[in-house]
């Protein structure tokens, strides 16, 4: 998982448990998601970078900035 990239459903930020959506086994499934630093706050429709994950459903993210 870690490296993938994902869309922001839920709002992920401090004390919040988000939801991203990520194309996985050639559909699309809903994973847990907290934000990597802590204060980051993540708004529906963001894409993020998956950079770590906790098996079976929570990942960390970061927000994925495709314009470089």
């Amino acid at each position: 998982m870690i490296g993938k990239v994902g869309r922001v459903t839920g709002r992920i930020g401090p004390g919040l448990v988000g939801e991203i959506m990520v194309s996985v086994r050639g559909g699309s499934e809903a994973f847990y998601a907290h934000p990597q630093r802590s204060e980051e706050e993540i708004e529906p429709g963001a894409q993020v970078l998956i950079v770590d994950f906790q098996a079976p459903r929570t990942a960390y993210v970061e927000r994925w900035n495709t314009t470089g």
